[in-house]
């Protein structure tokens, strides 16, 4: 498959990824509804709350997995790419394009988010905070610059671990999708209260750009720290649970007889 259209595919993912996940916590999860009974405003919550936010960033690499998992890979996530290049499954000259594609896609999303968001006369694209992350007095728990930075540096050390292994030749490719998004779903639903959760620098970047201010002043972070993880985890797994193709087509050529 030619790069650009390999580009492109990560643009369409990252931009879904983006208008899907932040989407959620913007728009759905404090939604309230009002209905008028008997004269009274009754006040209906409907929004989905942290649970459905964690589940709704699991679903946009769920399915983008299942749509263009065969294309590109579905990174969607410089943090990733550089982790599959550092256990040798991407090859490193592809980098720049790849992460170049990611971040466009993601501020693409953000963009078409403030467009939708802003049709809300209450919204205010700032003071709302616009699902950017954030440490310290703008973590959504208050957690100290530390805490965050360890609470992301793991989070996605784990989140390539699980990419890795789902991906490795051994195990069933037909749910890699699944294991990789209720992953990223479970990353969710541990650390939203103390970053709101980014795993993804192309995530983070995205709705900062447009809050300005604090959210760019913090930025550092959700690239450092992500990516960090990332090259621990493609280096642990290339390292330790890597088996040499040899190997592999000796072990399934045993299995099939």
């Amino acid at each position: 498959m030619p790069l650009s259209k390999r580009c492109l595919a990560e643009f369409i993912g990252t931009f879904w990824l983006v208008f899907g996940g932040c989407g959620s916590a913007v728009l759905a999860a404090g939604f309230i509804a009002n209905a008028t009974k008997i004269g009274n405003d009754i006040a209906f919550p409907l929004g989905i709350g942290l649970v459905g936010v964690s589940l709704a960033f699991g679903l946009t690499v769920m399915t983008m997995a299942y749509a263009i998992g065969h294309i590109s890979g579905c990174h969607l996530n410089p943090a990733v790419s550089i982790g599959l290049a550092v256990a040798k499954r991407f090859p490193s000259r592809e980098l720049f394009m790849y992460i170049g594609s990611q971040v466009l896609g993601g501020v693409a999303g953000a963009g078409v988010l403030a467009i939708i968001a802003s049709g809300n006369p209450k919204f205010n694209l700032v003071t709302s905070g616009f699902a950017a992350n954030g440490f310290a007095e703008h973590s959504p728990g208050n957690y100290t610059i530390l805490a965050c930075f360890a609470a992301e540096f793991v989070c996605t050390f784990m989140f390539l671990m699980i990419i890795l292994g789902a991906t490795d030749e051994r195990a069933p490719a037909a749910l890699a999708p699944m294991a990789i998004g209720l992953g990223l779903t479970l990353i969710h639903l541990i650390s939203i209260p103390v970053t709101n959760t980014s795993v993804n620098p192309a995530r983070s970047l995205a709705p900062a750009l447009f809050v300005g201010g604090w959210a760019i002043a913090q930025l550092w972070l959700f690239w450092v720290a992500p990516i960090l993880g990332a090259v621990a985890a493609g280096f642990v797994y290339s390292n330790v649970f890597e088996v040499p193709k040899p190997e592999i087509e000796r072990d399934l050529s045993e299995v099939r007889g």
